[in-house]
């Protein structure tokens, strides 16, 4: 019997039997450099993946963790806020990554905020292609997180089942606020 696995372990998973090599995808917010890694991955060397992170911190680790890997020829790392991606990306993607909150251990008093969060989920959606997904990883449970998390909540609930489908997974039985994640696959 399978077991249930924890929010990263998921999307994880998630983008395993998603991606395929010579697909694109975007970890819009890069953090310590996992998820952009298993995107670089799974697109393969034809393929693409940009990262973005708002601190310097995050893409040199993310950078190092990828040079150790042998995968940055596969990745772009750009130090943007992810409420401006439109700005500086326009290729059309099959994945789009969230991790909110903050850099693990990193400064958390650095931390995604609820209207920019918004605004680059919206974003990421127009550059998805048909089928495409993004996922969100929310973490309510530090100072500003569960503002954050209402306003992406609100979001993603209004989205039209006609051009969205939208999944909810997490513990609903767990103690300090555990991530949870919206999958969205564009229709």
């Amino acid at each position: 019997m399978p077991r249930l696995l924890r929010a990263t372990a998921f999307v994880h998973e998630l983008l395993r039997a998603h991606l395929r090599p010579g697909d694109r995808a975007i970890d819009a917010t890069c953090g310590r450099g996992f998820d952009t890694m298993l995107l670089a991955e799974c697109v393969g060397e034809q393929g693409h993946v940009w990262a973005l992170d708002i601190q310097r911190e995050a893409l040199e680790s993310t950078g190092q963790r990828l040079k150790d890997a042998g995968l940055e020829s596969r990745v772009a790392l750009l130090e943007i806020d992810h409420a401006t991606l439109r700005q500086h990306l326009k290729e059309p993607c099959q994945a789009v990554v969230f991790n909110l909150g903050y850099l693990p251990h990193g400064d958390k008093a650095c931390v995604t905020r609820p209207e920019s969060s918004k605004a680059a989920l919206i974003q990421a959606l127009e550059l998805l292609t048909p089928k495409g997904i993004a996922t969100v990883t929310v973490y309510a449970g530090h100072p500003g997180g569960r503002e954050e998390a209402d306003v992406v909540d609100a979001y993603v609930r209004k989205l039209s089942q006609e051009h969205y489908a939208v999944c909810h997974y997490g513990f609903v039985n767990q103690v300090n606020d555990p991530p949870y994640v919206y999958v969205i696959e564009k229709r």
